[in-house]
């Protein structure tokens, strides 16, 4: 492992391949296609073969091919790995040299107390499956949290088909409107406890930085804007995908949040975004 740390540090140590890095790092557990990573980040084919190829070489990104496609995502064992190394062997596990930052990751932390907790979805356009989220888990499990969503770029109004499936589920939708992200980094914004991004987009762009060090998963689904056909087909899309957040919610709110530490948690919760979700509404 020593042998490996100052080439790891060295291939992070350039700009863009840092970017692919932390891109693939807000997308976990996604494998994320070659082609999405350039157009984010806007890297030439070649540009990005050469980069990938560094993060691979140095162990920090793994490849697999489904189909025709080649997919990408972080290898969180080797990440670890070096993590472990810096804190056991740089700072020799002392925790008041490394904290606050290492020691949760490394060593967890205490269970979450029995109260109230703020979860924030987030979009690009916070129209539909942000709403679908914030409205689900607020009607879920109103006692325990307090649901927000917001977009990293959000529409002026709410998709009329979300809406729709929303009033047609019992929701009240007057408690909802399109909000930027920004809203939640000020100092008035609640304290989170969660953030969840619920789109790919949203998810390959920078979000601010969350104080508190929330536990953040990537939910990612199809998007049902996309949905093409009659208004019966693009009704269809949005059930869909009010069903897939609903299986999630509903796994969610059945995690003993009280009796898991935060690795345990930061697992269940990238668990629940890599599941198959099924279309139960």
């Amino acid at each position: 492992m020593e042998k490996l740390i100052p080439s790891r540090f060295a291939t992070l140590g350039h700009p863009q391949r840092l970017a692919i890095f932390r891109l693939l790092m807000r997308r976990y557990p996604d494998r994320v296609p070659a082609g999405e990573i350039g157009a984010a980040l806007g890297l030439k084919p070649s540009t990005l073969s050469a980069y990938l190829s560094a993060l691979m070489g140095a162990g920090l990104v793994s490849q697999t091919r489904e189909g025709t496609s080649l997919r990408y995502e972080i290898n969180m064992t080797e990440v670890r790995r070096t993590l472990d190394f810096l804190f056991f062997d740089c700072c020799r596990g002392r925790s008041d040299l490394c904290s606050p930052v290492s020691l949760p990751m490394l060593t967890g932390a205490p269970p979450m107390s029995d109260r109230k907790f703020n979860v924030l979805f987030i979009c690009t356009g916070n129209s539909a499956r942000s709403i679908f989220a914030e409205s689900l888990l607020r009607a879920a499990a109103p006692d325990r949290f307090n649901a927000y969503s917001a977009g990293t770029k959000p529409y002026s109004e709410l998709n009329p088909f979300a809406l729709q499936v929303l009033r047609d589920k019992g929701h009240d939708v007057s408690v909802l409107r399109a909000k930027n992200v920004s809203e939640f980094s000020g100092p008035d914004a609640p304290h989170l406890d969660f953030v969840f991004t619920v789109c790919d987009q949203a998810a390959n762009e920078e979000c601010p930085s969350w104080e508190g060090q929330p536990v953040t998963a990537h939910w990612g689904m199809p998007d049902p804007v996309k949905a093409e056909g009659t208004d019966a087909q693009k009704s269809l899309a949005f059930q869909q995908a009010y069903g897939a957040l609903k299986n999630r919610i509903q796994a969610f709110t059945a995690l003993r949040l009280d009796a898991l530490d935060r690795l345990a948690l930061q697992k269940a919760v990238d668990e629940i975004g890599r599941a198959v979700a099924g279309l139960t509404a």
